[in-house]
């Protein structure tokens, strides 16, 4: 089905600020279908005057559609339906007495032209489906004579306002309805707005009280009605604005209504967001507990890789030494993705920081080469928790065993080399690459036989944990070297 651009586009001469004004009303116009108990379908004049094309539709949430198919991008040529001539060329609102049949279903239509300055720019088509039509209860009639209000300030060129930002919490017709007149005295309230005001501690009816005094009232003790709120309330500006108490949570928005360019009264929907709010709330709670934890389990790691550090300098024996460093910077990539967590809202993690980190930490703690450089190309991306700690540990070991062993003495004097992670992230996996510029791997060597602990230690990880696939072998490029390769599987 196109979109309301394509048929405007390729079939009108309409402008981007006429088209503009169309997006701004057919973002808002769920409100006219509700009100309106119609179906409403928005026509666009052909460019060479032939007639109108569908350039949006929408169908009502309150009452039955008068269009069971969809009929966007159709085209009816001028003749066909005068109302919709009429409305266009007399720039008026356009009513027909005898309904339409359309498969066996009487439909009444109306015909509302859109304005944007002094120049009519479409006609809106109001279909309302007469099948069950009944004598309207005291809700219809006010919802039906707020349409109306509606319907002649599209006509005017007054609505919909511009500047509104509309959110996934805006009310909807449905949600609650209230009428207040050009006194802000309240002439009509749907039910579900009455039970939504009842919920914050209403023991009255609100029909003929001034709903800024009733809810100043009903607000926590202390809360201002500030210029915002009252302009909310009282109808005589176009906003929205969230109100509370100890009982309920409130979001309301204000439809201002003009009619000869006064102001008449205006429509203030209201929706009960208290459950969203609180499910809010605990949300946060809980984000804030989490990274509350992985800031302590980060604070006991270094705690730990402290101790550790202690105990090294009283051991005389080097091997000693040695198996204690390798577990401070075991102990440290793990407290670098807690650290991360920490400062995270959820539990994922953003690893690019967490490889660079770690890279940083083995180069600055290497005592075997004199200058050792790590550096990163591609991107990890963002992993869950359950796959960035034993990441971490295993690019640790990786970088480690390079610093070691690929950067020995060579003829009696030290070597510097470089690092270079890569990561190539691609739909449901991870591709990574730890190479180095150094002597390359031992002639016959197996990573299985090797007895050395980091070693195992990545094995047991990647395979186990991670369940990827691990290779190691000389440099791809044929350069001296070592390179491992990673391959794990991701969520994207």
């Amino acid at each position: 089905m196109p979109s309301l651009t394509d048929v405007a586009r390729n079939h009108t001469t309409l402008d981007q600020a006429d088209l503009d004004r169309l997006q701004l009303l057919v973002s808002d116009w769920q409100m006219l279908a509700d009100l309106s108990f119609a179906d409403l379908v928005l026509w666009l004049p052909d460019t060479e005057g032939l007639g109108f094309w569908a350039g949006a539709q929408m169908r009502p949430t309150t009452g039955p559609t008068a269009y069971l198919d969809d009929i966007v991008g159709s085209f009816i040529p001028r003749g066909r339906r005068h109302l919709l001539d009429q409305a266009y060329d007399g720039g008026r609102i356009c009513r027909e007495g005898d309904p339409e049949w359309r498969d066996d279903v009487p439909v009444r239509v109306e015909t509302i032209p859109v304005r944007r300055g002094s120049r009519v720019i479409a006609v809106i088509a109001r279909n309302t489906n007469l099948l069950g039509v009944r004598t309207p209860s005291r809700l219809e009639i006010a919802y039906l004579q707020s349409a109306t209000d509606l319907a002649r300030m599209i006509t005017d060129g007054i609505f919909p306002y511009g500047g509104e930002r509309l959110l996934s919490t805006t009310p909807r017709v449905g949600d609650g309805c209230i009428r207040v007149d050009r006194h802000a005295m309240v002439t009509f309230a749907s039910p579900n707005a009455l039970s939504a005001y009842r919920r914050m501690g209403l023991v009255t009816d609100l029909v003929g009280s001034r709903l800024k005094d009733v809810t100043a009232e009903l607000l926590q003790s202390g809360h201002k009605v500030d210029d915002v709120l009252a302009s909310v309330v009282t109808g005589r500006a176009a906003k929205e604005i969230e109100i509370e108490n100890s009982d309920a949570t409130l979001f309301l928005r204000a439809i201002p209504l003009r009619a000869d360019g006064q102001h008449v009264g205006a429509l203030i929907l209201l929706r009960d967001v208290t459950e969203l709010r609180s499910r809010e709330r605990e949300l946060v709670t809980k984000e804030a507990t989490i990274r509350e934890i992985h800031h302590r389990v980060k604070n006991n790691l270094q705690t730990v890789a402290a101790l550790l550090r202690m105990q090294a300098r009283r051991i005389t024996v080097p091997e000693g030494q040695a198996a204690l460093a390798e577990a401070v910077r075991r102990v440290g990539s793990i407290a670098i993705v807690h650290e991360t967590l920490s400062e995270s809202f959820d539990e994922h993690v953003d690893f690019d920081d967490v490889a660079d980190r770690v890279g940083a930490m083995v180069a600055d703690v290497s005592t075997v080469a004199t200058a050792v450089e790590t550096r990163r190309s591609g991107s990890f991306g963002v992993l869950d928790s359950e796959i960035a700690t034993p990441l971490a540990m295993v690019l640790t070991e990786l970088m480690q065993n390079s610093v070691e062993h690929a950067f020995g003495a060579r003829d009696g004097a030290e070597t510097s080399g470089t690092i270079e992670l890569t990561a190539e992230r691609s739909v449901g996996r991870l591709h990574i690459d730890v190479i180095d510029d150094g002597k390359g791997l031992p002639t016959n060597f197996d990573s299985e036989l090797s007895g050395n602990l980091g070693l195992s230690i990545v094995r047991t990880l990647v395979l186990g944990e991670l369940d990827g696939t691990l290779e190691f072998g000389n440099r791809h490029d044929g350069r001296p070297g070592t390179q491992v390769t990673l391959d794990i599987p991701v969520k994207d």
